[in-house]
């Protein structure tokens, strides 16, 4: 009773006062993901943690990254502490190392937990860290498969292309970008100019089809001519590539009459030196199309099936021995196709300028749509291209 009255006489006298505010508030933590592309040195990834409003005293809390796909010491520096956000204030970082890299493959995951709030409570106590690798440069091939010589007897090798850069080179190639309705064949993908879809890398050019948002697109990949740069007629053409795979991949390597936007086609004449559909890992085309107009369009094709194997399992070489009215196809100097002027019986385009394609469609009329069992990104591989006359 005594204690009670003894604490009555001090609020009474102003030595103990109870204030409004004088308890501690406290808020609601909340830390987020962040996805970022890797670079080829460190970089730091700065996660940031909210509270939901600010309060009057400081909160804290422990916190500790956790492995996911990433690894510690390989892809990021571990590390653990303790964060403080001052009163008042409702922000704060933690900020991770992630190592440099330059391998293209898929994305990695590592994790912030949080833990042990003082004057606060979590509201979403994880983030995820995404590093991003799909976009990265280096993309290491096998050098398996055939190959043929840089010299033939009564040859010249008039140009090369051996990707040993490190860019797609622009005074040889020229990049087609968008769906362009299809491109005549009812194709999905939306073509760009970007290293996402195209880049070189190790002394191969890699064309790349992606499973992607893009414009009016869910497909991107790239198309690359060389129109008005390196055109040729008549020779002995060699292309060492490996394919992708996949319903509905339709990569080939072919070549246009220069003079298409004069006569357009197929009267500019089409050379198919590889076609391949993706759903048939063991089978390549090649195909002369001719004619005086679309409605007398004409063409002959042939096909190469491996006994063993697939076209995407390494590399092979498409092969054109071009002379005057004349056309002969191989692969892996095993010839495919045959084609002489006496055989087409319209105007016969094949005696003037052509350029090359490279390119990967997605979908169109001949391979069909993309489903289940195709998997992406899917690369067209090719080590180099080589014209002797």
């Amino acid at each position: 009773m005594n204690r009670i009255v003894f604490v009555l006489f001090l609020l009474g006298t102003g030595i103990i006062s109870c204030k409004k505010g004088d308890s501690k508030e406290s808020g609601t933590i909340s830390i987020y993901n962040l996805s970022q592309d890797r670079q080829k040195t460190s970089s730091t990834f700065k996660f940031q943690v909210l509270l939901d409003k600010a309060v009057n005293a400081e909160v804290s809390f422990d916190y500790t990254t956790v492995e996911g796909n990433a690894k510690a010491n390989t892809d990021f520096i571990p590390k653990s502490g303790t964060v403080t956000i001052p009163a008042n204030s409702t922000e704060a970082f933690i900020e991770i190392t992630v190592t440099g890299d330059s391998l293209r493959r898929e994305s990695q995951l590592f994790y912030v937990q949080l833990s042990k709030a003082v004057n606060g409570s979590f509201v979403k106590d994880k983030a995820t860290g995404t590093i991003v690798n799909e976009n990265l440069l280096y993309y290491p091939v096998s050098n398996t498969g055939y190959s043929t010589p840089t010299t033939y007897p009564g040859y010249t090798l008039v140009w090369q292309d051996e990707f040993d850069g490190t860019a797609v080179n622009s005074n040889f190639w020229t990049f087609e970008q968008g769906n362009n309705n299809g491109w005549g064949n009812n194709e999905l993908q939306n073509y760009t100019n970007r290293t996402e879809n195209a880049f070189v890398s190790n002394g191969n050019l890699i064309i790349e089809a992606r499973s992607e948002r893009y414009g009016n697109s869910n497909y991107t990949s790239a198309r690359m001519i060389t129109k008005d740069k390196k055109t040729f007629t008549f020779g002995r053409v060699d292309i060492r590539a490996r394919m992708p795979k996949g319903q509905g991949i339709w990569p080939a390597l072919w070549m246009l009459g220069n003079n298409i936007d004069v006569v357009s086609w197929p009267a500019c004449g089409e050379i198919d030196i590889m076609e391949y559909l993706g759903h048939e890992t063991n089978k390549v085309h090649a195909t002369c199309h001719w004619g005086n107009s679309f409605a007398t369009r004409a063409s002959k094709t042939t096909s190469r099936i491996l006994t063993t194997g697939g076209f995407n399992d390494e590399f092979h070489v498409y092969s054109m021995i071009w002379t005057q009215d004349s056309i002969k196809i191989y692969v892996d100097d095993v010839l495919s196709l045959s084609l002489a002027k006496t055989e087409v019986n319209q105007n016969y385009p094949f005696n003037s300028p052509f350029f090359f394609i490279f390119n990967i469609a997605v979908g169109g009329n001949w391979p069909g749509v993309p489903d289940s069992s195709t998997t992406f990104p899917q690369r067209m591989i090719v080590d180099y291209i080589r014209v002797f006359q």
